[in-house]
Formats: C-alpha cells, structure tokens, sequence
C-alpha cells in the first residue's frame, strides 16, 4: 500500500483531541504502517505509542473572537505553523493526513492541501468544530464520532461517514466488562469526573447533595471522585464527615476500570467521556460545560440522552437540591439504572479505530495508485 509511505495524524490541545488520535494511530501500527503525530506544545506528553522522531511539534494558536491583536498574532503563529508543516510534509512524503480537529491541526492540514495531499478529517464532537469546519472543504472525507453531525454545510454531508469515536485500548478492555451486579438494597458505585480540565462545580454540588440524603441513603453509596487539587482535601473533609465510602484524587489512571466499576456516571459531556460512556456501557448525568461557542457537549449528551442512556442537567440547574433528588430515584429504580446501562451500550462503537483505519487505507491506497501514475507519467 503507497509505497511504505507513512500515516500522519494531527492532533493537539486536549485529551479530547489526541486520544482518538493514539487510538487510530495504534490500530495502523498494529497493521504495520508508519504513524506520525503533529501537535502542538501541549501534545509533547502524548504519543507514547509512537518511536522516538515520529513525534512533531508545530507552533498554532488559537484567534480570538474579540480582540483584533490577539487575532493577528494568532494569524502570524498560524502561518509560520502552516510553513514548518510544508517542510515537514515534504520530507516525510505521507499517503495520508488525518486532522482530529482543534486548531493544532489547522497548520498541518493546510499545508497538506498546499501539496494536493488527501485528507481525511475526525470530528468527535455532536456539532462540527470551528477549525474542522474552516477545514472540511479540503477534505476527502469527514470521519463522525456521532450518527448525525450539526453545524456542517449542506454542500459537504456527503462527505461525513460515521465512524465512531475512536477509544483507547483501556477502554476496550473495559467495555468487556458486565454492568456490576446491584445485591438488593445494596451499595450503588457512583463516579464523578470533571473532564480533562477539571470542573469546580462538581465539588460544590456533589458533596452539597449528598448532605442532603438520609443517612440509610448515603450508607447505600461508594463514590469516586475526581476533583482539582485545591479541591481535594475539602471534599474529602466533607465526606469524611458524613461517614461516606469514598475515594477522591486529582487524577485516575485507571479511569476506564473504574468507570466499568460503577453503576452511575456524573460528569462533563465531552465528545471522550461520552463516547468511554457508551463503550463501557454506564448511564450517566451529564453537566455540559456552560458558554461554549458551538455548545457541543450539550449535543453530546443529548445524544444518549435521546435513548435513555443519560440525563442533562445543565449547569446552572445543577444545584444540590436537584442532583439529591436525582441520586434518590435512581436508589429506588435500580431496574432503571439497568435499562440505561443497556441502552448506553448500543451506541458504543468499541471498533471506532479499526473502521477507521479502514477508511485511512482505502484513501492512502488510491493515493499510493495516483502517485505511481504521476511516476510513470
């Protein structure tokens, strides 16, 4: 297939961004092809899968909306990104590029399309990014974590295949795992996670609704929470003091694991936590991040919301009052909890990264054939 000439994938800024990046690019390694990522600064601790030299770092920033300075600078630092990319690109001579949105991806992608190489865009997300929407046109095709895409020209819908989003390999594993057991009257594991940026609100409300449970309801709960540094120690006073079972870290390697391990969800609705959600098979409260442009964790988890695998709540209807509320029902409807578990699971894609490494060497295949006959031309 193409001569030997490697796959590169574009990623950066966020979990969200590099880690279906990592899952295409183990499933193309595992086929034997060449994998490199471009990212930008913040991707240096990524790409541990790949050699030592298939890792690149090319400047990008992100433009502001408001501030004409700033959007200059970010217009300069995009320039000289999309000229170090043509460098890169020359060199390396790809069959394929592969942007997972964010505006890390914009210089590499750009400079691809400055070479006439194809194109394939992911877009994880429920609606269509502001940098993979700037892109799209220059795409073959446009890889969706989500049946129906928004936000996207009529023109390019042709264009969207949906793949899935693809998931990392702890996450496969996890998914294998049965929803645990709930013994009558017994605990119910609860996990509470704040996206890759952690969520202050989470520690507000969370201990604040637990509070306000009977003691005989809280005794039936286990929680795992993820919460910021600085809101560590007092949300571990607060459950300390309300006699709860309770673990809670600034971080979680093994967050798939122990998302397997719970029988509830309450988090953030990013396009990873959604997606890991419906892998795994565990339903979920999701709090969408307030104030985002395109609102697209709003759409990600209306998603599973639509098929009784979620609830919404947005932020600010997210007081103690109503999440004590909710957590109350759900001990009394254990059937339930089940039900959403099982619909959560047939909107997982576990093979996310295998369909779309498929369509990854299906594109670089035509190209290898096209730049054979421009040689022999």
């Amino acid at each position: 297939m193409s001569g030997g000439r490697p796959i590169i994938v574009c990623a950066g800024g966020t979990g969200g961004h590099l880690f279906p990046a990592e899952a295409l690019a183990g499933a193309l390694r595992a086929q034997g092809l060449s994998v490199h990522l471009i990212t930008d600064g913040r991707g240096r601790g990524y790409g541990r899968i790949l050699p030592p030299g298939c890792v690149h770092i090319v400047p990008s920033a992100t433009p502001s909306r408001r501030n004409l300075i700033a959007k200059a600078k970010a217009a300069f630092v995009l320039a000289r990104g999309t000229w170090q990319a043509r460098r890169l690109l020359r060199r390396l001579e790809p069959a394929v590029v592969v942007g997972f949105g964010g505006y890390p991806t914009v210089p590499p992608v750009l400079a691809a399309s400055q070479l006439r190489l194809p194109i394939i865009l992911h877009e994880q997300n429920a609606v269509i990014g502001r940098a993979n929407r700037f892109l799209a046109g220059r795409a073959i095709a446009i890889a969706t974590g989500f049946a129906d895409l928004g936000g996207i020209e009529d023109g390019l819908r042709a264009k969207a295949i949906h793949i899935g989003n693809p998931v990392r390999p702890a996450v496969i594993a996890a998914s294998a795992l049965p929803y645990p057991e709930i013994a009558t009257h017994g605990k119910i594991h609860l996990l509470v996670t704040g996206g890759s940026q952690g969520a202050r609100v989470m520690s507000d409300v969370v201990p604040a609704a637990l509070a306000l449970l009977r003691p005989d309801e809280r005794d039936r709960l286990a929680i795992v929470q993820q919460a910021r540094p600085e809101d560590v120690e007092r949300v571990r006073g607060v459950y300390r003091d309300l006699g709860l079972d309770f673990e809670v870290e600034p971080f979680f390697e093994d967050l798939p694991r122990r998302l397997a391990a719970s029988h509830l969800m309450i988090g953030r609705a990013g396009a990873s936590s959604v997606s890991e959600c419906a892998v795994i098979g565990r339903p979920a409260i999701f709090v969408p991040l307030p104030g985002s442009l395109d609102q697209d964790q709003a759409a990600n988890a209306e998603r599973l919301a639509r098929i009784g695998a979620a609830q919404v709540i947005m932020q600010k209807d997210f007081e103690p009052a109503r999440l004590a509320g909710e957590l109350r029902a759900r001990l009394d409807d254990i059937e339930g909890l089940r039900r959403a578990a099982a619909a959560a699971k047939t909107a997982g894609h576990a093979d996310a990264a295998a369909r779309l490494a498929r369509l990854v060497r299906k594109v670089a295949g035509h190209s290898g054939a096209e730049k054979k006959n421009e040689t022999a031309a």
